[in-house]
């Protein structure tokens, strides 16, 4: 794991550091560890990737940890951030920046362990796609999300990568080009050089500049290319429709499902009217049989999981819901000790909210892992149909379906939201973006060949129905 601590207490980087050893030592992983004091240094050293977790404290002299992370986001949008401070203020204001937790200082061992545990699992469970290679230093791997740009010179063809470091291998870029060209974020942008979107800072007449102030040539024909390609590219990544920097689809905001379990109806009303209030769909349960059954019929985005509830707690309904679906689970209780936080996690919570927390921070967490979650989401199964997120496959009863990439992301964003009806103007802006509307006939074109394709792979079943008059909605096969 690779963390870097930014606070400009020295006391206090010298007691995260005692922490960090003791926590290294105790669950013999490898840690590999970085300490500033003030946000300039940390800022100035950043080129994006280079960390898996960051700690920040809120209040520092000139660049405060909040500015901080908007900086850090700029370069790494999936980074983990968990903010520190001495007082709880700044929790809503560190959650809109996409804070991973929010520790209150002195940090305690127990809590901060079990997030590092959770932290170093979800780092285990990622797989980070790429290829190995044999370079002059031996046998590396390349990964797809680190690579900057190759360039090829004589034969020799050398990859540079987010961290700043540099290989290179004998061989030509035609014995690359099938590996990063099938990908999106990979764009070849002159017969000497392959680029990765995700790293381009800016576009000039006869070259791209790349996030680590290298410019990258671009071939006289190849301009405009290049041009449309990466405003296409933007659009998707901020659809939430393409691989981010460290490959990783994300999707628009809502209408998210929410599961709210909890046997107080009062406090589920409460709960229940914020997530409204904010767009989202809400189921409600009083027990955790409901809670396993309506998980069961159709997907969520998160479930919202009382611990007291009558009969099985919430740790257990936990366990269970976790063999049934991959959707994250946060733990809502009006008990605050710091055993029972840990024991959610290790039941299987993301986070463990409790109930006298105020609404506005209620959302922000809520929204946030929500997010997460979303991010490190490389499948969607429904039933027999299964989308591979990373390889843009589309699998239905493990038979391969043969889509183009417009009919996949179609089929993705309709899926994401199953039972909301897009219209065809919705459908046209998620996939075509800023270009002129030309009627939905594009739509209309694109959705019925997708249909068709459906309904031959598997009769039966209507995955798209058309809402006359309104659009089309997405409906998985219930199980």
């Amino acid at each position: 794991m690779r963390i870097a601590v930014c606070d400009d207490d020295e006391q206090e980087v010298s007691r995260i550091g005692e922490l960090i050893t003791e926590y290294q030592i105790s669950r013999e992983e490898p840690v590999d560890c970085r300490y500033f004091t003030n946000s300039t240094d940390f800022l100035c050293e950043l080129r994006g990737g280079e960390y898996d977790l960051v700690l920040l404290d809120v209040l520092m002299p000139g660049i405060g940890g909040i500015q901080a992370a908007r900086e850090l986001r700029k370069s790494d949008r999936n980074v983990r951030l968990i903010f520190v401070s001495a007082s709880p203020e700044f929790a809503v204001e560190s959650y809109n920046v996409g804070a991973y937790h929010y520790l209150l200082k002195p940090i305690d061992a127990t809590p901060f362990f079990a997030l590092l545990d959770k932290i170093g699992g979800e780092l285990s469970a990622q797989v980070e796609q790429g290829f190995i290679l044999k370079s002059r230093d031996g046998v590396i791997r390349v990964a797809f999300a680190r690579l900057v740009y190759v360039e090829v010179i004589n034969k020799t063809v050398f990859f540079y990568m987010a961290d700043g470091a540099v290989s290179e291998t004998t061989a030509t870029l035609a014995d690359l080009e099938g590996k990063l060209l099938s990908r999106p974020e990979f764009l070849k942008v002159h017969r000497s050089y392959i680029v990765n979107l995700s790293y381009i800072q800016a576009i000039d007449m006869n070259c791209v500049v790349m996030k680590n102030g290298h410019s990258v040539p671009v071939s006289r024909k190849r301009r405009n290319q290049v041009q449309e390609a990466y405003m296409h590219f933007l659009h998707r990544v901020e659809a939430g429709d393409s691989a981010s920097v460290v490959d990783k689809p994300e999707r628009p905001a809502g209408p998210w499902r929410i599961l709210l379990v909890d046997d107080d109806s009062a406090d589920r009303t409460v709960w229940a009217d914020i997530l409204q209030s904010h767009g989202c769909i809400v189921q409600q349960a009083d027990n955790g049989e409901d809670a396993l059954r309506l998980a069961a019929e159709g997907p969520c985005d998160c479930v919202l999981l009382d611990v007291m509830l009558s009969g099985e707690d919430g740790f257990s309904i936990c366990e269970r819901l976790r063999k049934q679906t991959d959707t994250p689970i946060i733990f809502l209780s009006c008990l605050t000790e710091s055993d029972k936080q840990v024991e959610g996690f290790a039941a299987g919570g993301i986070d463990y909210i409790t109930k006298d927390t105020p609404a506005e921070l209620f959302w922000a967490k809520v929204e946030t892992r929500i997010r997460l979650a979303i991010s490190e989401r490389t499948q969607l199964r429904y039933g027999p149909l299964l989308l591979d997120l990373k390889r843009r496959r589309v699998l239905i009863d493990e038979q391969e379906l043969s889509l183009t990439p417009i009919e996949f992301d179609i089929l993705w964003r309709l899926s994401e939201h199953a039972g909301y009806v897009f219209t065809p103007e919705e459908i046209y802006g998620m996939i075509w973006g800023s270009q002129p509307w030309d009627g939905g006939q594009l739509v209309q074109m694109n959705m019925s060949r997708l249909r068709r394709k459906l309904e031959k792979a598997w009769e039966g079943h209507h995955f798209i129905e058309t809402v006359w008059g309104q659009g089309y909605r997405f409906v998985p096969v219930k199980q």
